[in-house]
């Protein structure tokens, strides 16, 4: 039947209908807080960013945010909301301070639209103002005024305090993990050395900087002391160790842009040509880059970032009508690089070492790197191999935090795998066998092995994360001794090879149910055997269970439930004290015997089977 279509069928949507409505437009994906991307973060991350914008500008050196169970609240010592404009921040777009520059020169929310995205997805939204004196609080239920309080005396210091409930209705069954928000704010601490945010008790403070946070993330040693670069717009941290990639962590006024932006590649740029200047050399861009670990840190007065969740910034200039972001950079980095380096002979010499080390690898597969990439455009990814998704993460697409990719083994399961997805988000990658063993081999095998070739082609990721075409990577093996030593060789691989996939939070174990448990009415999927003693409580002795050997036998109408909304994802994640070099030796080198006697010291066993 076609629909009528008149004036009658057009609408205006208020302001806190639209977000409810669209909320991915303004928080991104929603999730229920298994990631750290997922929305109730992002709302954290929108109310935090008022409170670092006073500190920015001078005022307030204490945050604090205290998380009980759903609800979080933040309180600042900033200047605080002037109050007759309280219910006007929270709730009417297009409201704020920060359109007069004066007043907020170089801040992360420019709108004013973050806080009343808060507003509209959160049950009940608190919002206090301290100031000289007087304070006003106003309490608002998705986004409607629920009541407000007329200005009243008070003794408490002058700020902000925030408090929200995420709704359920729009967040459903979502829990705050306490990892996330902890990276977060330390985060905030490193960017505003001598701020203090303290967290359910708990205090994160940093004296150095960018350096503290290269310092935290580095899994192993730099080859030389970090170099740490500043001036009052631009703060820079780098160093280069024994890996492959590169790794960055960029921010602008203080907003972690994950996906870079115009700041990262001028840093890229302007670091490539000093060091070619440096040491008179033309060096190849892959043999400069081949294992640094920086930070980038800019502040910009009015920037554009790609979308409202400000994860990549599109500004080329550092104010309006003022320097590009580029020449900005570029003098900089020219001036206070090269000045370190003349300095620092010890580091200039290390440097150099790392960088005729590289090229002489990249010389040596240069040949078998040409033929490898014109057998991946020859072969067609989009047949049994890669089974693709219409969105991507490199794209400007809603719903691109979204996107996945399975990396499965066997057609069977690969089968069901494609049938049960989404295909606007998901696609699904299938190996042939087991990978090959990469632990101690050098680059050249991405090359020379076809399978690791197509993958990373299918990835896209040769040349860096930039270009990464889906945002979870997830790794789907058969809860088996095969599918585990599948697994491990897979995480080998990106180990080996792409360890930013996994220091930026994009790779990750998919779980699967090892039984089910039904009668004619109902079925429990159980992922370990507390689960399943809870399932055959519930249906009786008279349940029917199922052990499920591999993939292969869930249908795809079973795998609709494992793999969309109650996906269930382990992230890997590396950190400085896991010494992943370490365990990859003794899991992954030759020392066969001593992992023999580790199984056998470790062996536990199960008196079921007995």
């Amino acid at each position: 039947m076609v629909q009528n279509y008149s004036e009658d069928t057009i609408r205006t949507l208020d302001w806190k209908e639209h977000i409810r409505r669209r909320p991915g437009m303004y928080i991104g994906k929603l999730g229920d807080g298994s990631f750290a991307d997922d929305g109730i973060y992002v709302l954290i991350k929108e109310v935090m960013d008022n409170s670092i914008d006073e500190y920015m500008m001078g005022f307030g050196k204490k945050i604090k945010i205290d998380l009980d169970e759903k609800r979080l609240s933040v309180r600042d010592y900033g200047r605080g909301i002037p109050l007759g404009k309280v219910i006007d921040v929270a709730s009417k777009m297009n409201t704020g301070a920060k359109y007069d520059s004066k007043v907020f020169k170089k801040s992360v929310g420019l709108n004013g639209v973050g806080i009343k995205a808060v507003n509209a997805l959160s049950s009940q939204f608190v919002i206090q103002a301290f100031r000289d004196g007087e304070t006003k609080r106003v309490i608002f239920s998705k986004g409607e005024l629920v009541e407000e309080s007329p200005v009243e005396p008070s003794k408490e210091a002058n700020g902000t305090y925030v408090e929200f409930l995420p709704d359920e209705s729009i967040f459903d069954e979502y829990t705050f993990k306490d990892e996330y928000i902890s990276s977060l704010l330390r985060n905030y601490t490193y960017l505003n050395a001598g701020l203090a945010i303290h967290f359910n008790g708990e205090v994160y403070r940093s004296e150095n900087g960018l350096l503290d946070l290269l310092d935290e993330q580095m899994t192993e040693t730099g080859l030389y002391p970090i170099i740490s670069l500043k001036d009052d717009d631009l703060e820079i941290a780098v160093t280069h160790c024994n890996q492959y990639g590169e790794e960055y962590y960029t921010f602008v006024n203080g907003q972690h842009t994950t996906q870079g932006g115009t700041h990262l590649q001028a840093f890229r740029e302007a670091y490539v040509k000093t060091i070619r200047e440096f040491y008179n050399k033309n060096f190849d861009v892959a043999d400069i880059r081949s294992g640094i670990v920086a930070a980038v840190s800019i502040k910009i007065e009015e920037p554009v970032f790609e979308s409202q969740t400000k994860t990549k910034l599109g500004s080329k200039d550092m104010s309006p009508g003022g320097a590009s972001v580029r020449n900005y950079v570029h003098d900089f980095i020219k001036g206070k690089l090269d000045n370190f380096l003349h300095k620092n002979q010890e580091a200039a010499e290390i440097l150099h070492k790392k960088i005729l080390e590289s090229e002489k690898e990249r010389k040596a597969i240069s040949g078998i790197q040409k033929l490898a990439r014109e057998r991946a455009k020859k072969v067609s990814l989009h047949n049994k191999k890669l089974r693709d998704c219409r969105v991507h993460f490199n794209s400007n697409h809603e719903r691109k935090m979204e996107t996945s990719i399975f990396l499965t083994e066997g057609d069977s399961a690969s089968g069901s795998i494609t049938k049960a997805r989404d295909v606007a988000t998901q696609a699904v990658f299938s190996l042939k066998g087991k990978p090959l063993n990469t632990y101690g081999l050098t680059r050249k095998v991405v090359y020379e092995n076809e399978e690791f070739n197509l993958l990373q082609a299918a990835l896209n990721i040769e040349d860096g994360l930039e270009t990464l075409r889906y945002n979870h990577v997830i790794i789907a093996t058969d809860a088996d001794v095969d599918g585990m030593h599948i697994r491990l060789l897979l995480l080998t691989f990106f180990l080996q090879f792409f360890p930013e996939l996994v220091k930026n939070g994009h790779l990750y174990i998919l779980q699967t149910p090892l039984f089910r448990v039904r009668n004619k009415k109902e079925s429990f999927y159980c992922y370990n055997d507390q689960e399943r003693y809870e399932a055959i409580k519930k249906l009786g002795k008279n349940a029917e269970i199922t052990r499920f050997k591999g993939l292969g036998e869930i249908s795809p109408d079973e795998f609709t439930h494992f793999i969309n909304k109650d996906i269930r994802l382990e992230p890997v994640k590396m950190k400085k004290e896991d010494a992943f070099k370490d365990v990859l030796e003794f899991y992954m080198g030759k020392n066969s015997p001593d992992r023999q006697n580790f199984i056998i010291d470790n062996l536990v066993v199960d008196e079921e089977m007995l």
